[in-house]
């Protein structure tokens, strides 16, 4: 038992210290040697600083003491990296974004020497854990850098214009491809999934002006398609009209080069009879002559060459009134 001058501590250490020692060397032995590893994860596991083996999820055993030293890289879940802003926080009713702090990620220099405020996101997947931890030093500040040296020179390539309305996807599968292209190159055991362009804009500063140039060139945008509609229901119109009146004038033009040639084939057959047998030709066109005009008159009076003899003939066959 102890005596007053002595603790309970000190005398249960004098008299079990050897079995203390002994389960705090088993506590710190266990405490150092299991590793759980998670559904997403995968666990590398380095022997006194070098690359061992690569572990999958669940309960894992490792040399205790720091002997080896285990990673956790998250390979089956999708990360992602905000450029321009950062997610504060999240909610079912909404979702708050930090701007002001990251203007020098999103503040931009296009093709034409204009600037644009560009925030985007990258989406990504950590393929390979080893090249992800061994190849490159610190992998995510790394990939970082690399993203925001693609989208400045994609940006770079591209008109204010652009970047701002119909180039918008494009720059944004331009940036996945180069960024993943970048990633091949260094190693880095990460694979692109997909870059989004969150939102483009013009300089706080020159923002209000930007708008007015917008809304101008959509007028004018604007007044070219009413005019272009207008041109397109004039003059087709009047296309189809000179086209009918051409077509009208050449049918005309056909036929009456068809009457008279055929006027002047009769002509020159008649003339042809005519310089065979003179006295019958003229008889025979003269009687033809008589036989169209005389039914035209009504009343008829037939005298000889010398004018003595004159024989009334009237239309006997015109109604009485």
């Amino acid at each position: 038992m102890p005596t007053k001058q002595q603790s309970y501590f000190e005398f249960f250490m004098k008299k079990h210290w050897k079995k203390f020692v002994i389960g705090l060397f088993l506590f710190i032995l266990l405490i150092t040697s299991i590793r759980t590893v998670g559904p997403e994860k995968e666990g590398v596991v380095l022997m006194l600083g070098k690359y061992n083996r690569t572990v999958q999820p669940g309960l894992n055993f490792i040399l205790p003491f720091g002997i080896e030293k285990m990673y956790k890289i998250p390979v089956q879940r999708q990360l992602k990296q905000e450029f321009g802003f950062r997610t504060v926080s999240t909610s079912s009713l909404r979702t708050q974004y930090a701007k002001t702090a990251y203007a020098d990620e999103s503040l931009m220099l296009t093709g034409d020497l204009n600037l644009a405020d560009v925030e985007w996101v990258v989406q990504y997947r950590i393929v390979d854990s080893y090249k992800y931890l061994f190849r490159v030093r610190d992998a995510e500040d790394a990939l970082h850098d690399m993203s925001e040296a693609a989208m400045r020179q994609i940006i770079g390539d591209r008109t204010v214009n652009e970047v701002l309305t119909v180039g918008r996807q494009e720059v944004a599968s331009s940036v996945e491809v180069l960024l993943q292209k970048m990633c091949d190159e260094y190693e880095n055991g990460i694979r692109i999934v997909q870059v989004v362009l969150q939102d483009v804009n013009p300089p706080e500063a020159v923002k209000a002006s930007f708008n007015a140039v917008n809304e101008a060139q959509q007028e004018k945008e604007t007044l070219i398609n009413k005019a272009e509609s207008e041109y397109n229901k004039v003059i087709p119109r009047a296309r189809g009209e000179a086209q009918e009146i051409v077509q009208l004038a050449e049918a005309y033009a056909t036929n009456r080069i068809n009457i008279a040639t055929g006027e002047a084939e009769r002509f020159i057959a008649l003339y042809n009879e005519y310089v065979k047998a003179p006295e019958v030709t003229k008889k025979r066109i003269y009687f033809e002559t008589m036989e169209r005009i005389l039914p035209k008159i009504d009343n008829k009076i037939i005298m000889d060459e010398k004018g003595t003899n004159l024989l009334p003939l009237f239309n006997l066959q015109q109604k009485k009134d």
